[in-house]
């Protein structure tokens, strides 16, 4: 596989902050991404007291309001690929997975089994937006951003390793990751290891501001000498 700059050190420390603060980093590192590359319409969250997810996506299709067009041994087969594929990295990663139905979420692809499965084959979690359900029976830190639904329909994997576009988010196979309850953003390659120092400048900064709100001191006046201030920060 492509050798990254970074490691699965500076994905785990990613997971200290929430994605609207990675959001946030993103703005200063990449401005020209502001706009975009981000989801923008909410999620059921699996449970959202789960510190954030970061990893590479494992992007795939899925339907479920028909029987798949293949006989028993043709879907074991995609099954497995899809397995081995999810498997098939040396970073932690995250399922991005599309739900291709006129109704999205009409049958749950994540439950008990493939949330237990997927979290050992180095999965952290899955942004969908397809279905889950076994809610309470789902594995531990297993977090899932979808919809809940308790079938399973005729759930099966279409395709894998594909661009996939999960609530405005275009996302392609070994993209990073970040997802929390608010959501989930792309971060480039280029960004991960400068995310940590610029979410330090960014929290000095705000602190200016926040500590007149903390402390009944905040006026206009006091309000514009605050932002003077932080200009001088770097």
């Amino acid at each position: 596989m492509t050798t990254r700059p970074f490691t699965a050190a500076d994905l785990e420390a990613l997971r200290a902050w929430d994605t609207p603060t990675i959001c946030n980093a993103l703005e200063v590192i990449v401005p020209a991404r502001r706009g975009h590359g981000f989801t923008v319409r909410p999620f059921q969250v699996a449970d959202v007291a789960l510190k954030p997810i970061c990893g590479l996506a494992r992007t795939g299709t899925i339907r479920a309001a028909h029987p798949a067009a293949r006989d028993k041994a043709a879907d074991r087969a995609s099954r497995l690929g899809w397995y081995e594929y999810v498997a098939d990295a040396t970073l932690p990663t995250i399922i991005v997975l599309q739900d291709l139905d006129d109704t999205p979420g009409t049958g749950a692809f994540w439950g008990e089994v493939n949330s237990n499965v997927h979290k050992s084959l180095g999965s952290q979690g899955c942004v969908t937006n397809g279905s889950f359900r076994d809610i309470d029976m789902l594995a531990p830190e297993f977090q899932i951003l979808g919809v809940v639904n308790p079938s399973h329909a005729h759930v099966h994997v279409v395709a894998r390793g594909l661009e996939v576009t999960i609530h405005g988010m275009a996302v392609s196979s070994d993209a990073v990751v970040h997802a929390d309850r608010h959501g989930a953003v792309l971060i480039p390659d280029e960004a991960v290891t400068k995310i940590p120092a610029v979410i330090d400048l960014l929290t000095r900064k705000e602190a200016v501001i926040l500590d007149l709100c903390r402390d009944g001191k905040l006026t206009i006046a006091s309000l514009r000498d605050a932002f003077s201030r932080m200009d001088d920060i770097h």
